[in-house]
């Protein structure tokens, strides 16, 4: 190729460069992905769904949009893999019924896009709740898919040795491989490993998770027991700060045994709920030094009214406790996308599908409550200013991604645009 030739080459495509037009951009904002190490002031661009360039300046003139979030954080979506989303049945009293949620009132106003529910549905009523619920919610759900064929139904179905069987359960989780991303054993009264141990084969034969709610605190079982020998690494106990379970031993330390856990390569999560999680167990516990590694909720009808409110409440009490806000992130979003092995998800890497959370760091004078109804004081509070999910914004506080009315047409109508807009979409009229 003549130096003409090669010359005409490299312009034309730097004039394609420059004129290249992201869909949307995030300007200023204070950006925390705990994967690629950033906890900086950076621009973030967004095309087609994706993140496409995050860096200290983007030039605004090639975006389509350009929002400024000066003064917010700027994080991956936030991911709660501890929630309960099997609604709708009109089963009473049950957790694949009435206790349950439907998902998308509850996460997109919390910065949250991703959730794994933990354990409302089994082998026989997944595919149920697939269709139900999962097929047509805007938020990503994955499944930890209870041991109990018949799921999370209350006692009469969860202390029913007969219905955990390992082969059906490791069979629907090999079937739906894009969406079951463990197996849950959780709220067994009785005196047997059974419900473990079996969650444990059915996790060995699909290669996935066990998440624990270790249920009656019983002796013939003990929870070290559960976390330094049943458990394997990559395995999750959950409801780390309820104090039910002997999480703190004798002397008001943490128990040794988790630990010893935790080296071995045991994950422990947070799982407030409406009855895990207690200031006189996890003041303790951080001083110290075991933190959770992955914040989540238990939201369902029992928690979200009550000490436990949202995600982001439960982040703030970790804030409260002397965590940082980079680190509070970090096990929101990063470090379970790593737990439930969608590593895709959690961060802002170029080519990541962009699923973002802008939030505010509001300071002030707060009380955060326990399970208990005990107050924390805190002086720190973050607030969902904007949520994004595959690049399109799908909650946002204060309308910082449109224009002043006053500047606008006076029969003006539609203002946003379908590469990065959905809940101003024009409406279809019959």
């Amino acid at each position: 190729m003549h130096a003409l030739q090669l010359f005409l080459l490299v312009a034309a495509t730097s004039i394609g460069f420059a004129q290249t037009k992201y869909d949307l951009l995030l300007q200023g904002g204070h950006v925390v992905d705990a994967k690629n190490k950033i906890n900086a002031i950076r621009d973030v661009a967004i095309l087609d769904g994706k993140i496409a360039e995050v860096a200290a300046r983007i030039d605004p003139a090639r975006a389509n949009k350009v929002v400024n979030v000066k003064g917010l954080y700027v994080t991956p979506g936030l991911i709660d893999i501890h929630v309960h989303f099997y609604a709708g049945t009109g089963e009473p009293r049950s957790y694949a019924g009435d206790l349950s949620l439907y998902p998308d009132g509850f996460t997109f106003r919390n910065g949250v896009t991703t959730v794994a529910d933990a354990g409302c549905a089994g082998w026989r009523n997944f595919e149920d709740y697939k269709q139900r619920v999962i097929d047509r919610s805007k938020t990503r759900i994955f499944v930890f898919l209870n041991i109990v064929g018949h799921g999370m139904r209350g006692g009469k179905f969860e202390n029913d040795q007969t219905d955990m069987a390992v082969k059906p359960a490791a069979d629907m989780a090999l079937k739906y491989p894009n969406i079951i991303v463990g197996f849950k054993t959780a709220h067994y009264a009785g005196p047997e490993w059974t419900p473990v141990e079996n969650a444990v084969k059915a996790g060995t034969i699909a290669n996935v998770p066990v998440m624990v709610d270790f249920g009656s605190n019983r002796k013939e079982r003990p929870m070290p027991e559960l976390v330094t020998k049943k458990l394997r690494p990559g395995d999750i106990y959950t409801h780390t700060y309820s104090g039910l379970r002997d999480e703190l031993d004798a002397t008001g330390h943490i128990n040794p045994a988790m630990v010893e856990a935790r080296k071995r390569g045991v994950i422990f999560d947070a799982g407030h709920g409406a009855g895990s999680f207690a200031w006189r167990v996890a003041v303790p516990a951080l001083k110290d030094k075991f933190y959770p590694d992955s914040i989540s909720t238990d939201l369902h009808v029992g928690s979200m009214n009550g000490g436990m409110k949202d995600m982001l409440n439960v982040m703030d009490k970790f804030l409260a406790m002397g965590m940082t806000v980079d680190d509070v992130i970090a096990r929101s979003t990063w470090n379970p996308a790593r737990e439930i092995k969608h590593e895709e998800l959690g961060n802002l890497s170029v080519g990541a599908t962009a699923d973002i959370a802008v939030l505010k760091l509001e300071k002030g004078d707060f009380g955060f409550s326990d399970m208990y109804g005990a107050r924390m004081n805190g002086t720190q509070k973050l607030v969902c200013e904007l949520t994004l999910s595959g690049g399109k914004v799908v909650y946002e506080l204060n309308a910082i991604t449109r224009p002043d009315w006053k500047t606008l047409p006076k029969d003006y109508k539609y203002m946003g645009d379908p590469h990065w807009d959905t809940i101003s979409a024009p409406r279809r009229i019959q």
